[in-house]
């Protein structure tokens, strides 16, 4: 299987926020970078973060617009978009989109790395909403 058709499966993966079938295309030392370029490694821990997002975020997907690929990397630009949710609830006022990338590496069939590169403010506009409600 080609880096590209590896890559493709895990966005369809994430895209049915279908966790375990996302550890089955992880590499077990899988390494995860957020956008702020915080570092999470193995595919258990990333089992846990997964389920925490989409339990806060039930109707997050991907969209690529366009990708790139050589060898074992690929990079690929498009959006993100959710809803945030921490009450399980899916308000339209709570959705955002915003701009995207990823770049994968793919070891052995599986993606040994997953980096995203996204501004999350709209994310964190509707968090802080949701805190301002509370107090």
């Amino acid at each position: 299987m080609t880096a590209i058709e590896v890559f493709n499966k895990f966005v369809d993966a994430i895209n049915r926020r279908d966790v375990d079938r996302m550890c089955r295309i992880m590499t077990e030392d899988h390494l995860f970078v957020d956008s702020l370029g915080a570092e999470y490694r193995g595919r258990e821990t990333m089992r846990q973060g997964w389920a925490v997002y989409f339990s806060m975020v039930p109707d997050y997907a991907i969209e690529v617009k366009e990708s790139l690929t050589g060898g074992p990397l690929v990079f690929a630009t498009g959006i993100a978009r959710g809803t945030y949710s921490p009450d399980g609830k899916i308000r339209p006022d709570d959705a955002w989109t915003t701009p995207a990338a990823w770049r994968a590496v793919v070891e052995g069939g599986c993606i040994a790395t997953w980096q995203v590169y996204a501004d999350n403010e709209p994310f964190r506009e509707k968090f802080r909403k949701h805190e301002a409600a509370k107090s």
